[in-house]
């Protein structure tokens, strides 16, 4: 919990900076549009499930929160070699792990490209190395984990297809790898942003990303 109050504290001197950390479309050159490469629609309900990461998980987990086609957003740990880690040890930046989302969703009410068209435009800014606002380390990278071939050739087509349309002003620095696994994290990490909607670091660095989800993709967005 110590961490959380230092990151708290950093996303304020941020602010008072003059720079709101993790803004919606930071970096972005104009509107993210839809993939040209996706999985084809599902006729019929199901689960699939997308793992994506992108600074801190409180702000990826709110925002899938609210995608319609979305079962549930689970806040936790992936791309690290060390088994079944905890907050502190990732947090170290020496277990190789990102602080990432699993999504599991219904791939007849939203695709997986979709999924990612949301974590490009509002969920993180994708030209950040390493950082997301006021959190650094290697555990705060953009990070795509692809679960089967399919997932990793949408993903790679549409990183290729917003680099080539200049949507950003930097290039894009999202890592694309294979899943090995995920890892949930504590209790106190899930659903953070719901919980504590007047905590200072959801206040100035999330709530305008699920604020952002609902105004850029309305036909999608559910306030749940």
């Amino acid at each position: 919990m110590a961490r959380a109050l230092v990151r708290m504290l950093a996303a304020i001197l941020t602010v008072l900076a003059g720079a709101v950390a993790c803004q919606a479309g930071g970096g972005s050159g104009g509107a993210v549009p839809a993939p040209a490469v996706d999985e084809a629609r599902a006729t019929a309900a199901g689960k699939r499930t997308a793992v994506v990461a992108g600074g801190c998980f409180w702000g990826i987990q709110a925002v899938f929160q609210h995608v319609k086609g979305v079962v549930s957003a689970t806040s936790g740990y992936a791309g690290g070699t060390m088994k079944n880690p905890g907050y502190e040890d990732v947090s170290t930046g020496r277990t190789g792990h990102a602080e990432s989302v699993q999504i599991v969703y219904d791939p007849s009410q939203v695709t997986y490209g979709e999924l990612l068209r949301v974590f490009f435009s509002v969920a993180h800014d994708p030209t950040e190395l390493n950082y997301q606002g006021p959190d650094e380390g290697t555990q705060y990278r953009s990070a795509i984990f692809y679960s089967d071939p399919e997932q990793k050739k949408i993903a790679e087509a549409y990183i290729a297809q917003l680099d080539a349309a200049g949507v950003y002003r930097h290039k894009i620095v999202t890592q694309v790898a294979p899943l090995q696994a995920f890892y949930p994290g504590e209790g106190y990490h899930q659903n953070y942003a719901k919980l504590h909607p007047n905590d200072s670091y959801i206040v100035f660095n999330d709530a305008p990303k699920v604020a952002n989800l609902r105004k850029e993709f309305p036909q999608i967005y559910v306030n749940q």
